[in-house]
């Protein structure tokens, strides 16, 4: 019998571990499957509370839509009759003292059509004109690996980057677009501006691509995601999983691998999946040939905080589902989602659930890292009193600190997870990395990764 150890039990490894056992048993083939997970649930990054009547995820909050592979596997778990999609909206930015729309026919931020530019009440007339640029303006110089804040200021000008684009595409990845490559990013944009020589034509001829789904962009759980979570742990019947209890190290001994766990336990395996964040995975390689790569990669930080009023959300100002701040010193929160108008299954009585985020990349982060969970309670409902004009203890609430948790992806990302992928095949045959820390930080991403993993290992490992 062959054993292979995942380490690691948020979505990746969970989807490692769910796509191996199905292959091992439609293949009849000897092989056991152990999950080591150091905390005492599954799930890693996705996590649902509930509270009274509220629903309240402290980490991701939903799947995005028009990545397909997720609905297959919700399918197969036979939980497609608990879908959820969020109710739609009017976003905005909270800037200047008051609220304003962002444009609905864009992404990220970026216009769609001449109308989108002409109309949007973000950016100055000289903004819109400068602009007009991007159809005019040919790709000389930018490729993928070049960053995609100076490629979007190359053609739409620093106005609209800064006011409009810029704070919906950092708040999605969690850094600044000086430092993230288009191809980490966006890198179909590069593609768009090439084949059709402007970024919003090239938008506009295939916009079917990002609105294909209607309204219907992001989808959950009536039980929140975590029902994704709970439902995997229930079809891995067949394998062992073992919660609670952090591995330590991994060491190689001829053509296997010894896992040692926390509790002096030692594993052998034939393959072991590091579905961890990077900084884990290093501590259990201990290789300093290795460290020169993991020491260039990165995370960022968030603090989330739910609060949950006994008022109706109806109390709200405006017809919509949120708002992202930019420029703006009266509200310290980086963004802010009405989660009950969002998401309608996340209160029971429609009363008024809000999340607001403050990101490593707010320039209070350091002092509001420092506080605790009561001050930080205060900071988000001085927040949310400026912005919203909601005052009033809340009913319930939750803060969470995901601290150096969330990868970013710099400039040289790729080339790093490439260097890394080759030491690792050299030096480490049949440890694989895996997961958010290289391969992309979405739930359907973590999951397509996690398929790929369970593919790899059959075809060179197990079959072999």
């Amino acid at each position: 019998m062959r054993t292979v150890v995942v380490i690691g039990g948020g979505i990746t490894g969970l989807s490692t571990a769910y796509y191996l056992q199905k292959s091992i048993e439609h293949n009849k083939l000897d092989v056991k499957i152990i999950l080591v997970e150091a905390s005492d649930r599954l799930g890693g990054k996705i996590r649902t509370l509930k509270q009274e009547d509220f629903i309240m995820e402290s980490g991701a909050d939903s799947i995005v839509t028009r990545k397909t592979n997720v609905a297959p596997l919700i399918e197969e778990l036979g939980i497609q009759n608990e879908v959820v999609y969020n109710a739609t909206g009017i976003s905005f930015i909270y800037t200047e003292g008051k609220l304003k729309q962002i444009p609905k026919d864009a992404v990220f931020g970026i216009p769609l059509s001449m109308e989108s530019l002409a109309t949007t009440e973000l950016i100055s007339a000289e903004g819109k004109v400068e602009a007009l640029k991007d159809f005019y303006t040919p790709n000389n110089k930018f490729t993928k690996n070049d960053s995609v804040g100076d490629f979007l200021e190359a053609f739409f000008g620093k106005e609209l980057v800064e006011k409009q684009i810029s704070p919906v595409l950092s708040g999605v990845y969690s850094g600044k677009l000086s430092e993230l490559t288009i191809a980490s990013s966006l890198p179909y944009l590069i593609d768009y501006k090439n084949e059709y020589g402007s970024i919003i034509q090239g938008l506009s001829a295939n916009k079917a691509k990002f609105q294909g789904n209607g309204d219907k962009k992001f989808m959950s759980f009536k039980g929140g995601v975590s029902a994704l979570i709970d439902s995997m742990e229930e079809h891995l019947s067949n394998s062992e999983i073992i919660k609670g209890i952090r591995a330590e190290r991994i060491e190689k001994r001829g053509e296997q691998y010894q896992v040692t766990l926390a509790d002096g336990r030692i594993i052998d395996s034939d393959v072991v999946v590091l579905g961890t964040m990077h900084s884990t995975a290093q501590a259990l390689l201990q290789d300093e040939e290795l460290n020169e790569d993991f020491n260039q990669l990165y995370n960022s930080s968030m603090i989330s905080v739910y609060l949950g009023f006994d008022i109706p959300d109806s109390q709200l100002p405006a017809n919509g589902t949120g708002f992202i701040t930019a420029n703006s010193d009266d509200v310290l929160c980086n963004a802010c989602t009405w989660t009950s108008r969002k998401w309608e299954h996340t209160s029971g009585q429609q009363r008024l659930l809000v999340r607001l985020f403050y990101k490593s990349s707010n320039p209070h982060y350091d002092s509001l890292i420092k506080l605790s969970e009561e001050e930080l309670l205060k900071v988000a409902l001085k927040d949310i009193q400026t912005s919203l004009g909601i005052t009033g203890q809340p009913a319930t609430y939750d803060v969470t600190k995901w601290h150096d948790v969330m990868p970013n992806y710099h400039k040289l990302h790729h080339q790093i997870v490439v260097s890394l992928e080759k030491k690792m095949t050299d030096r480490y045959p049949n440890v694989i990395l895996a997961g958010c820390s290289y391969y992309g930080v979405g739930i359907p991403d973590c999951i397509a990764n996690g398929e790929k993993t369970a593919e790899r290992i059959l075809e060179q490992v197990i079959t072999h």
